[in-house]
């Protein structure tokens, strides 16, 4: 079923004109959608006692590529662990299986895209994911330094933003459903990272 959220957007905008007066429109009305969306999801859990998975995979939750209290919203995370490349390759492997486009390709082709504005790509704000997973995986399940990365062939500037970005996320992750552990270094148990408390780790 399809319910737009059109009108609800506005109303939010309605309600917030005199606070965001003269400021221009940015991460926060698109964070309003996704919030607005995680809403009507929980009521109609609520409503008809239906489980909400959380749609967010393990880069896009490495790098805080999601929305709190908005698409992080769910009861469960299918995809928690899943890097981003491996949800295309488990996509087409089921297609394959299946013998048919049970996973419609033009999911499959498309950019990806949070689409909480026009002509929105992942790219926009992200390095393309074959690079953000590599990294992903050199520095939480091989434990490599960023210089070790760096001399793997990947740009230090890159290298840094992405470790940076899954630094300063854990926050969002304590904060998310609970999924399923499929690779070596998964975000619960196997990584336990303080929030608040200052600590030392080598570059």
């Amino acid at each position: 079923r399809v319910i737009p959220i059109q009108s609800v957007f506005q109303e939010y905008k309605n309600t917030l004109a005199d606070t965001f007066e003269n400021l221009p429109e940015d991460i926060t009305e698109e964070n309003i959608q996704a919030r607005i969306r995680g809403n009507l999801l929980m009521a109609l859990s609520n409503k008809f006692g239906w489980l909400v998975l959380a749609c967010g995979n393990k880069s896009e939750v490495a790098v805080g590529y999601c929305t709190l209290y908005g698409d992080m919203v769910g009861g469960f995370s299918p995809l928690k662990d899943v890097p981003k490349i491996m949800v295309y390759s488990l996509a087409s492997f089921i297609n394959k299986k299946e013998g048919r486009e049970k996973i419609p390709l033009a999911i499959l082709e498309k950019a990806p895209s949070a689409e909480l504005k026009p002509d929105q790509t992942d790219q926009d704000t992200l390095p393309p994911y074959e690079i953000l997973d590599a990294v992903m995986n050199m520095y939480l399940e091989q434990q490599k330094s960023i210089q070790q990365i760096h001399e793997a062939g990947y740009e230090r500037e890159v290298v840094e933003k992405i470790i940076r970005l899954i630094k300063t996320n854990e926050y969002k992750r304590r904060q998310g459903a609970p999924g399923i552990k499929i690779t070596p270094k998964a975000f619960t148990n196997d990584r336990r990272i303080p929030i608040t408390n200052g600590y030392i780790e080598s570059e």
